[in-house]
């Protein structure tokens, strides 16, 4: 079992940055591949991010490449979403996901933080 939470979210405006963090518990966090997914209101939940087990690998949708950074440390077991120039169309919740495999994964993730949430206003 793994155990995900989320933190970091919070009220910006346009262009600001926020750091998102999501703490897991366990002692193999290295053995997961981990993912950032996003839901608004009416709309099905997106796929973000994700990380390799070993942080080597990262994966991004197109909407957010160049404006946010995945990472991780799994000496802490904790992982990171650095989000730049922000905008209101990232206004979501946004959750964490564990998925055991070594690779980047979109899908299948078994484990899902209960989400925080970003607004970003105009």
């Amino acid at each position: 079992q793994v155990q995900l939470v989320e933190s970091g979210g919070g009220l910006v405006q346009a262009g600001d940055s926020l750091r998102l963090s999501c703490a897991a518990s366990g002692r193999t966090f290295s053995a997961y591949a981990m993912g950032w997914f996003r839901r608004t209101p009416g709309k099905e939940r997106e796929f973000v991010a994700a990380i390799s087990g070993s942080g080597s690998s990262t994966d991004y949708i197109d909407s957010v490449k160049g404006r946010f950074s995945i990472s991780r440390d799994n000496a802490k077991n904790t992982m990171y979403l650095q989000m730049n120039s922000l905008k209101p169309e990232d206004t979501a919740v946004y959750y964490c996901a564990a998925r055991r495999i070594f690779s980047t994964s979109r899908t299948g993730y078994d484990y899902w933080g209960l989400g925080t949430q970003v607004t970003v206003s105009s």
